[in-house]
């Protein structure tokens, strides 16, 4: 088993990260496996070097370990990351530029308007897949069972190169969990649609097909909100907020919120050891 935890250094970890790395941990822990620490790092223009600092802090708080990856913030920069990759993403990009009726070029704004064909070399536009009407990803849920996400209708034109002419998101996940290996993939609910999204992409090649639900377990958890029932996110952090760290009661409140996803009982949330010796047991 091959797993990686796979923050983004876009804000502060919050409880609802901590979570997800604690339970792929698990996972790949008592599976004998392999975890690597992948950072995502393409969206430079969030990036900050408190925030970068800050996934190895919460690591560190955690008590977790993991098996390949940078050591720190400079040994990440230096040889882990994604920019050491370009080359590889590129080669994806365009090949799915190859494939007939695929990709179009959008000058399209998040707020919407006209979105006018250009040509794919167009200065500052983004690459867009078209997924035909209709189109519906089945796979087996690990976590949630058997799955049927109506992409066409989700994410009917879905970015795959950004503006800036950088690979998006959903390609460089595709290309990077392909080049680790990775087989156990450990998500919140709310990225069911962009795992549909990587599978029906992958398909789409002959260099991409092995990122598919039969060689990939993808478990995709409940999330985990706030006192106002939203989806906890780094975007609402406040100026001051060093995200879970500062949490209210301590890394206790991440292996409690473990421990219920998990059905295990609440004295199983004391220490790591004790979280991961009743997963054991369960």
């Amino acid at each position: 088993m091959v797993s990686r935890l796979a923050p983004t250094p876009s804000g502060y970890l919050h409880l609802g990260n901590a979570v997800n790395f604690v339970l792929t941990w698990l996972l790949t822990r008592q599976a004998g496996g392999t975890l690597h620490l992948r950072i995502d790092d393409l969206d430079r223009a969030r990036l900050r070097p408190a925030y970068l600092d800050n996934i190895f802090r919460v690591i560190d708080w955690l008590g977790i370990d993991y098996d390949h990856g940078p050591s720190g913030p400079d040994d990440f920069l230096r040889h882990h990351s994604q920019l050491l990759h370009l080359p590889e993403y590129n080669r994806v990009l365009r090949r799915l530029a190859q494939q007939p009726g695929l990709v179009h070029a959008s000058q399209r704004t998040r707020t919407g308007g006209p979105d006018a064909a250009v040509p794919l070399d167009t200065p500052g536009a983004a690459w867009r897949v078209h997924v035909p009407n209709g189109t519906e990803v089945k796979f087996h849920d690990a976590w949630q069972g058997e799955t049927i996400v109506p992409l066409g209708a989700l994410m009917p034109d879905f970015v795959v190169r950004k503006k800036d002419g950088v690979a998006a998101y959903q390609v460089a996940s595709v290309v990077d969990d392909l080049r680790l290996g990775t087989n156990l993939i450990v998500r919140g609910l709310d990225l069911q649609p962009s795992t549909t999204a990587q599978l029906w992409l992958a398909s789409q090649l002959s260099e991409t097909p092995s990122f598919n639900a039969q060689r990939i377990a993808f478990y995709h958890h409940k999330l985990l909100t706030d006192e106002a029932g939203q989806k906890l996110s780094k975007s609402q952090q406040r100026p001051l907020d060093a995200g879970v760290l500062d949490q209210k009661g301590g890394k206790q409140a991440v292996f409690r919120a473990v421990a219920e996803l998990l059905y295990l009982p609440a004295s199983a949330s004391e220490t790591l050891a004790m979280l991961q010796q009743a997963f054991a047991n369960g």
